[in-house]
């Protein structure tokens, strides 16, 4: 049984998808979605340096675009169609922004729809962030509630509960220090490549704009579960999942949850898309003998549709109209 996982913001790197543009249709289809994100991932995929690639506004339709044109050359080699392929798995789940990318793949959003929405977040998330000087920090290690009590001490928020030994604080610039400086007993603590405190009380700005977005987007029921960022549990309804990703912004990701849900569904490999390592590094860690399967570039394309074929066997996707997958509003 296959689950795919859609990594999030912090996994992005300097000419991520440079490689990718080789292949027939991406280009175009990268191009359609700078246009519907307002943000030229073309450049930004390519050439732009990590300073440029850590803004918010850039990061997230980045890695979501990155996201969705991995998995179209995975499941559509010959770049034929624009539609994407039903996933051919029992579940998909995306970390933070990578619900973004995963509700794409299961057809509740049209990835046209799905790079517009993920424009808006990015560019409300990073105003939010620039009222104020905060950030990210991950914990690796210690005793769990040690861990939340120190970072609750500090004023910090546990924006990402990610399992596996991983807490991500988030807050005020100063506290973070503060916090790196006096560790939980056997835990060490490092600032990450993001430009806020997400799911935290300092998004609240961003809800609003995410929110008018959102009520004039099309949203179908996903054609597959959608395992949230909320609690773990599998979303099968289009009008509760584009509110939980409203709510999502400024309310933390429990990543725990959804791997305990994965390991409920009785899932036997995971396959995480571009811009991949994350996901799979926690599940190394935290799902005890799963398949795992990290698609990092086109080399790695045989690889992963074996592992596909493996978990998920070769049986043709469950087809969905192209009207409910990618209808636009």
């Amino acid at each position: 049984m296959l689950v795919i996982v859609c990594p999030g913001q912090g996994s992005q790197v300097p000419g991520l998808l440079a490689p990718w543009l080789e292949l027939p249709g991406l280009r175009s289809r990268l191009e359609s979605y700078s246009d519907a994100a307002g943000v030229d991932l073309v450049a930004h995929g390519t050439t732009s340096d990590a300073d440029t690639i850590r803004d918010t506004a850039v990061a997230q339709p980045l890695i979501v675009a990155g996201g969705l044109l991995s998995y179209s050359a995975l499941l559509d080699p010959d770049g034929g169609s624009e539609q994407l392929p039903t996933p051919p798995a029992a579940a998909v789940s995306g970390h933070s922004v990578g619900e973004v990318t995963a509700a794409a793949l299961a057809g509740a959003l049209a990835p046209l729809l799905a790079l517009s929405l993920v424009g808006v977040r990015g560019r409300a998330m990073a105003e939010a962030s620039n009222a104020h000087p905060t950030g990210m920090s991950a914990v690796l290690g210690g005793r769990p509630e040690e861990v939340l009590d120190a970072i609750e001490g500090h004023g910090l928020t546990p924006a990402n509960v990610n399992g596996a030994g991983q807490v991500v604080a988030a807050g005020d610039l100063d506290a973070l220090a503060a916090l790196g400086e006096a560790p939980p007993a056997r835990a060490r603590v490092i600032p990450l490549s993001v430009a806020g405190a997400f799911h935290t009380r300092y998004m609240a700005p961003a809800v609003d704009a995410l929110a008018a977005a959102a009520r004039t987007t099309h949203v179908a029921d996903p054609a597959v579960p959608i395992v949230s960022n909320r609690d773990g549990e599998p979303v099968t309804s289009g009008r509760q999942l584009v509110q939980r990703l409203v709510d999502q912004v400024r309310n933390p990701v429990r990543w725990d949850l959804c791997m305990e849900r994965f390991a409920a569904l009785g899932v036997t490999g995971v396959l995480e898309i571009v811009p991949s390592g994350t996901l799979v590094g926690l599940a190394k860690r935290g799902l005890k003998g799963v398949g795992l399967c990290a698609l990092a570039g086109p080399d790695s394309l045989d690889e992963a549709r074996a592992f596909v074929r493996e978990h998920a066997g070769d049986a043709p996707p469950v087809s969905v109209s192209a009207g409910d997958r990618n209808g636009q509003p």
